[in-house]
């Protein structure tokens, strides 16, 4: 599995997050075919707003993203990913939400070593029922990670 998708690869700063020159944001969402995927499609057809800086990556299951090919999304010009997987006790292979969410513990340990914000990864369960919890997250993280590239810009903190 690869990141190819992204559009445009770009110069990463591994300090600050992108380093290009169009200031168009970019968010990677991976999301899991039966649950997470399945409520973007509800949010979609009940026309529920989602940003246009979201791309969604399907997968399988969220336990199949691996923390390399969240690296890789940043390293190719990320400025925020996303791994939304199904609930505690409903992943369609048994196991594989707990195991996205092991991942992305250690992921958030490891992400300031790196240089990367924490606050440019997010990890959440969605269901298919939840196109409102769906359109919620990806409004609020879309904000969360222009805040941080703005105050990166302007030199201004939190």
């Amino acid at each position: 599995m690869s990141c190819q998708t992204l559009p445009h690869e770009r110069h990463m700063d591994h300090q600050h997050g992108m380093a290009g020159t169009d200031g168009e944001l970019r968010i990677v969402a991976f999301l899991c075919n039966w649950c997470s995927y399945a409520g973007a499609d509800k949010a979609g057809s009940s026309q529920l707003p989602v940003p246009p800086e979201v791309s969604v990556i399907r997968v399988m299951c969220s336990g199949r993203v691996e923390p390399t090919l969240i690296l890789e999304a940043f390293q190719k010009g990320a400025d925020g990913v996303m791994v939304l997987a199904c609930h505690p006790g409903d992943c369609h292979y048994k196991q594989g939400n707990l195991r996205a969410f092991c991942r992305a513990e250690l992921l958030e340990r490891m992400l300031p070593q790196l240089g990367i914000d924490q606050a440019r990864f997010c990890f959440d369960y969605v269901s298919a029922a939840e196109a409102e919890k769906f359109s919620q997250l990806t409004g609020d993280f879309t904000e969360q990670v222009r805040r941080l590239t703005i105050h990166r810009e302007t030199g201004l903190k939190d």
